[in-house]
């Protein structure tokens, strides 16, 4: 383990930034899509705002509770108020997740699925890949927890914990994006 919690970090962030290019790869390929509906359903028809507000609340409020954590660990709090923001973040992100399943089930029920245009294709390589990443920083979460029951509050799982909280952040930055683009952006030019 490294002594210089900036030096075990780099690599994280190397992640990150790949994982930014591979963001902004498939951006791109979506807004080219964003007119190749082949007839079929298009944002207008197939997106719910109502659902995509509570997403998003979900989703920032997560950021704010994930922030809420990481304060709490830095000024030593007690563990058990640590280990409630970050079960109140689980639990934002997994509402985000059965959202935007109810979502994804809603437009496939329109017709909206991935082999029906080049449009739906696209869509379904960006959201889900950002509702995977959600995924895995749940699970993420449920590790550090039985991690932090096992063993306690020790250096190596505050460093672990850090690098949840940048991960979980930067997928809320990739959520303003995908909401501006993808889905307001898709229902004024779409």
């Amino acid at each position: 383990m490294h002594k210089d919690p900036d030096v075990a970090i780099f690599g994280f962030w190397v992640f990150m930034m790949s994982d930014l290019i591979f963001f902004g790869v498939v951006f791109a390929i979506y807004i080219t899509m964003i007119g190749a509906t082949a007839g079929g359903p298009g944002p207008r028809e197939l997106f719910d705002f109502g659902s995509l507000f509570a997403q998003t609340m979900l989703l920032l409020t997560s950021s704010l509770t994930v922030g809420i954590a990481t304060v709490t660990m830095k000024h030593q709090r007690s563990q058990a108020s640590f280990l409630f923001w970050v079960v109140l973040t689980l639990v934002l992100g997994l509402g985000f997740l059965v959202l935007e399943l109810y979502d994804f089930s809603a437009m496939a029920a329109k017709g909206g699925v991935p082999q029906r245009s080049g449009y739906l294709s696209a869509f379904f390589g960006l959201v889900p890949l950002h509702g995977l990443h959600v995924t895995f920083g749940c699970l993420w979460m449920l590790v550090l927890i039985a991690q932090i029951w096992c063993v306690g509050m020790v250096d190596i799982i505050k460093l672990r914990f850090l690098r949840l909280a940048l991960f979980w952040h930067f997928l809320d930055l990739i959520w303003i994006g995908i909401f501006s683009v993808v889905y307001f952006g898709g229902w004024i030019y779409g």
